[in-house]
């Protein structure tokens, strides 16, 4: 039975579609940078956070919040998001560092239509469509 070399462990094959630690944002300093001054699309599904990059290709943060759900149901969302990212990121224009917020939402998530709502949203943010974070009143 063929093999899929992108999910064999310890493979000397290259891996197109792989989703390396270098591709993700993960420190609390980066998602508070991208939010305070990234531009925002909002889609039926997902909501996007993107801050323009200096580095070329993009990276991707989650966060899905406990209103979505038991964890059973968080990780299930951020393994369908993490996939479309995955899927769609030699695709996507510009460069940018990503934050995926899904919607509350009922029912369930369905993986080709969060990767076509994914570009989309992207392309709008490129385009200039995006819109900035309203200011917080202090």
């Amino acid at each position: 039975m063929p093999t899929n070399t992108s999910t064999v462990r310890g493979s000397s094959e290259s891996k197109p579609y792989g989703l390396p630690r270098s591709s993700r944002v993960l420190g609390h300093r980066e998602f508070r940078r991208i939010y305070a001054r990234g531009l925002r699309a909002e889609g039926k599904h997902l909501v996007v956070v993107a801050y323009k990059r200096t580095r070329p290709g993009h990276r991707v943060g989650l966060s899905v919040s406990k209103a979505n759900g038991c964890a059973v149901i968080r990780n299930k969302i951020k393994r369908i998001f993490r996939e479309a990212f995955r899927l769609e990121r030699p695709t996507l224009p510009g460069q940018y560092d990503l934050i995926l917020i899904p919607k509350q939402r009922p029912g369930k998530f369905r993986l080709d239509e969060v990767r076509t709502e994914l570009r989309k949203l992207v392309d709008r943010i490129e385009s200039g469509k995006g819109r900035q974070r309203r200011p917080k009143n202090r």
